[in-house]
């Protein structure tokens, strides 16, 4: 989602097209305001007016100015409606910075080094690029349903490479250390549901595809918070063609 002053779409997770047309509608309420409040400025200028030249009642000049107290009250009301739906969806296309939306469980935000840069790439692209994407405020989200608060992050997107709604996998970078097995990335197959294994050797040419879990990846290598125990070997290079060839799938 793009990073503005505005802040960001609260309906993200919806149609783009629909928040589309929320966003119009605001606008349109928006003028309508704007126009409400001239009609009441000329109302009550008018009315002033008339009683500094003692033709006009100072209780219609008060019932002027109640009116226009009203109509730019009701325009900063419809002001930071439109603020809430975020910024133009037409102008989305055009944005040098996104912002990524990283839903994070409530027990496991404390854990997270809120000032450091998290690390984003493609979802399903291990072996795509990653870039930082520096932490940033935003306006309170969260998703009481699923336990979980939201963290954003600014992504450099000056070469396009992202788009708005686009899905991304994300490391957020936590605060002390861990200890564990590490095992290369390019290891690692993902089924349909978003399991991950790897093949692991059990005798000379045989190989068993075995369920892990992985805590965490930096620079190449993945770090398990079970699966496997120490000493274990596992198929690095060629791991995607043998889970094609379980499943039958081409790779």
């Amino acid at each position: 989602m793009p990073a503005t002053g505005a802040g960001v779409p609260t309906g993200s997770t919806s149609n783009l097209a629909q928040i589309g047309v929320s966003q119009v509608a605001a606008e349109g309420e928006v003028a309508r305001a704007q126009a409400q409040v001239r009609l009441a400025a000329i109302a009550y200028n008018r009315a002033d007016a008339l009683v500094r030249e003692e033709a006009g009642s100072v209780r219609g000049r008060d019932e002027a100015a109640a009116a226009l107290a009203t109509a730019r009250a009701a325009l900063e009301a419809a002001r930071a409606q439109r603020r809430l739906l975020g910024p133009s969806i037409a102008s989305m296309g055009n944005l040098a910075t996104l912002w990524v939306r990283v839903p994070v469980f409530g027990t496991d935000v404390s854990a997270i080094e809120r000032g450091r840069a998290a690390t984003v790439r493609p979802l399903g692209d291990g072996r795509a690029a990653s870039r930082a994407a520096r932490p940033v405020q935003a306006p309170p989200s969260a998703n009481m349903v699923a336990g979980t608060v939201d963290l954003f992050f600014a992504l450099d997107n000056r070469d396009r490479t992202y788009r708005v709604g686009q899905r991304v996998a994300v490391s957020l970078p936590l605060g002390g250390k861990a200890d564990g097995l590490s095992i290369p990335t390019a290891a690692i197959v993902r089924d349909i549901y978003g399991g991950e294994w790897v093949y692991r050797k059990t005798a000379p040419d045989t190989y068993v595809r075995q369920r892990i879990e992985v805590a965490s990846v930096a620079d190449g290598r993945a770090l398990l918070s079970r699966g496997l125990e120490r000493g274990a070997e596992v198929v690095t290079d060629g791991a995607a063609e043998l889970f094609g060839t379980e499943f039958g799938t081409p790779h």
